[in-house]
């Protein structure tokens, strides 16, 4: 399902892949991973099934932007499936390729162009101007591991505004509710609503209030079983503070 805000269509193709358009231009968010863009995919649960995108063989490569958060979104198989040949990809400065346990190219390997950005920063890429904004868990928050380490450390990721035909789009990528947040000024809000490693639906409809964009899209939930939540139980509560929301499922 595509949904239209102004000059906008957002889609969400699922996990956190996330299809922007205006006019020409085609803008992907974290494409791929869990089999979301290969056809791979399966649900957990009757639940995750009706309230997620169907898994689709998916390679239309035509994104003129290719925008990755941070390593756990890195997935060079979903960017070749949806980069153009003479895309650039902006990925966080903080990402590293060979850390951990997934075998991945290293960007400069990569045969799109790559720019590297900080978690504060602003430019514009392919004709769309952006601005990155930190994006982690707090130390002292409940999403950290048995030793006290947050899943999304501070320095290991970021989330991107874009602005596409002058409407400004926010995926803040995999994080909790940070200071400042509530002080952006967004058209399109796109939060993670799964909880476990992210903002959980409550905090994210919360959050939502105090933004008050003009549409609300929730991505990055029901993708497996650490992921599930109430989609319309998060709709509704946006809804009931007066702020626009779409379900993309």
């Amino acid at each position: 399902m595509a949904i239209e805000y102004d000059s906008l269509t957002v889609e969400w193709l699922g996990y956190a892949t996330l299809r922007v358009t205006a006019g020409e231009t085609v803008v992907y968010l974290d494409p791929g991973r869990y089999g979301a863009l290969t056809g791979a995919w399966e649900a957990d649960s009757p639940g995750a099934a009706a309230a997620h995108p169907s898994a689709t063989d998916y390679r239309p490569r035509d994104g003129d932007l290719v925008c990755v958060t941070h390593r756990h979104h890195y997935d060079p198989d979903g960017i070749e499936r949806v980069a153009a040949p003479d895309a650039t990809v902006l990925a966080f400065e903080g990402i590293q390729p060979r850390r951990g346990s997934r075998d991945l190219p290293r960007f400069v390997d990569l045969p799109q162009g790559v720019r590297r950005v900080g978690g504060e920063e602003q430019g514009v890429a392919a004709n769309v101007p952006f601005w990155t904004v930190p994006a982690y868990n707090e130390p002292d928050g409940p999403r950290v591991r048995a030793d006290g380490t947050p899943f999304h450390p501070e320095g290991r990721g970021c989330g991107f505004i874009l602005s596409v035909e002058d409407t400004r789009l926010l995926w803040p990528g995999d994080t909790d509710v940070l200071a400042g947040h509530a002080e952006l000024d967004i058209d399109v809000f796109c939060p993670p609503i799964g909880g476990s490693f992210t903002m959980d639906r409550r905090e994210a409809a919360d959050l939502a209030s105090a933004m008050d964009p003009g549409l609300v899209v929730p991505v990055h939930y029901n993708t497996f079983d650490a992921l599930e939540t109430d989609s319309s139980a998060f709709a509704a509560d946006v809804a009931g503070e007066g702020v626009p929301v779409a379900l993309d499922e």
